[in-house]
Formats: structure tokens, C-alpha cells, sequence
């Protein structure tokens, strides 16, 4: 009975790295809005780290998050650090292009609870008085991630969270 019990387990382990191995070396989701406001003032409110309080998700999940800002005080080469519970980590992020009322690139980098190094990045299309704004976040996912995205993967981790940031930024700037 042991021995079927471990060659079972064997055999449902190679199975889950043999899946877990035709799984994409790189991912990418996004959502987009659009919201009733000009592209300038959208792009005001995610150019600078400081405003991410009033409208990130992960910003909500802990009370006592530490931030660190530094580097510019907006836009290219603006840094902000964070260290909270386990549901928002540890890590930074850097703006590396900013593109007035249009786009910014952000170099994004979890230390904690699991190592992840991945592009954010948020597009703004104006249009008679509203904006399309798309969010997206994109990198390698390593073997562990594809492992781990079996079960999980970063479109249900994190695409949800991605929704109710861009609807606080639409409240926000619909005001």
C-alpha cells in the first residue's frame, strides 16, 4: 500500500513539472478603463507615487505599509520603496519612461514574499473627453512560477487587483 501511495505521488510530481514546463517562459495581463476625465489629470495621479495612496489596491491592504520615496519627485527616475504584511511584500519600483499624458514605464521588483522582477506599465488614450487607461504588467516567469501557476496563476492573483485599482483612479478622477 506504501509503496502504491509513493509511486503515485512520483508519478503525479513528474506530471505536475511536465505541465508546469509547457507553461509560457514570459507573461502578461492587463486591464483597461475608461474614464470620464482628460488624460493630463489621469496621468497626474499615476506619475507620482506619492497620489498611488489614494487610488492602489495594495495601498488599502495594509494600514501600516512603510514607503520610502526617492529619486525624482515624479515621473523618470522617480522611486518608490514599500515594506508591509504578506499580502503586499516587499519591494520597488522605478519609473523608466514617462511620456506626458500618454504613458508611463515602471520597472517593477518583489523581494518578499517570493523574488519577481516584471514591467508595469499604464497607456492613456484621450478621446471626446475621456481617457482609456490600460494597465499591464509583464516579465519572464521562471520554472518556479509556472509551477506555482497551476494553481495560481498571476492573471487570478493579480488581474482583480488591477480592476480595482483602475476603478479607484476613475472615482478619483471623475471627481
Amino acid at each position: 500500500m506504501l509503496e502504491t501511495i509513493a509511486i503515485a505521488a512520483v508519478v503525479l510530481t513528474g506530471a505536475l513539472l511536465a505541465f508546469a514546463a509547457t507553461k509560457p517562459h514570459t507573461f502578461r495581463l492587463q486591464r483597461s478603463i475608461t474614464i470620464n476625465a482628460p488624460p493630463e489629470k489621469i496621468f497626474s495621479l499615476i506619475n507620482d507615487f506619492k497620489s498611488w495612496v489614494a487610488w492602489s489596491p495594495w495601498e488599502k491592504m495594509d494600514p501600516a505599509l512603510k514607503r520610502t520615496y526617492s529619486g525624482a519627485a515624479q515621473g523618470q527616475r522617480a522611486v518608490y520603496e514599500w515594506n508591509g504584511n504578506n499580502q503586499v511584500g516587499q519591494g520597488r519600483m522605478e519609473i523608466t519612461e514617462s511620456a506626458p499624458s500618454s504613458r508611463i514605464k515602471i520597472q517593477l521588483d518583489f523581494f518578499k514574499p517570493f523574488e519577481a522582477h516584471n514591467t508595469a506599465e499604464f497607456s492613456l488614450a484621450g478621446r471626446d473627453g475621456s481617457t482609456n487607461v490600460t494597465w499591464a504588467m509583464y516579465g519572464p516567469q521562471p520554472f518556479m512560477m509556472r509551477i506555482m501557476g497551476v494553481f495560481c496563476s498571476p492573471e487570478r492573483m493579480v488581474g482583480p487587483q488591477f480592476e480595482t485599482g483602475l476603478a479607484s483612479l476613475k472615482t478619483i478622477s471623475e471627481k
